[in-house]
């Protein structure tokens, strides 16, 4: 865990994606707030609050996960006994309707 350039005037430093993904490691798995984790490692909070924002995304956006897919299908299965349901509704009232003519 190396930073590729030292800071010169005028100059933010540049970190390795491999630097990056073990700072947001520690973050996960440390158990230490993030505040200290990034006084560590010689990085600002919020370029430390930035990385494991992005990281969170990245893993967001990086391909079904299995708990995803179970709530997905949960969700459409609600969302088909909701529909019969309104279905059902729909069909009494208009029963109701038709009889109380």
């Amino acid at each position: 865990m190396t930073k590729e350039k030292k800071r010169g005037p005028g100059r933010h430093a540049q970190f390795t994606d491999e630097f990056k993904a073990e700072a947001v490691r520690l973050t996960q798995t440390s158990g230490r707030p993030l505040r200290a984790i990034a006084e560590d490692l010689g990085v600002g909070l919020s370029t430390l609050g930035k990385w494991v924002s992005s990281a969170k995304e990245a893993d967001l956006l990086s391909g079904p996960h299995e708990d995803t897919a179970r709530e997905l299908a949960r969700l459409r299965k609600e969302n088909e006994i909701l529909r019969q349901e309104r279905d059902l509704l729909k069909n009494d009232h208009g029963l109701r309707s038709a009889c109380a003519r």
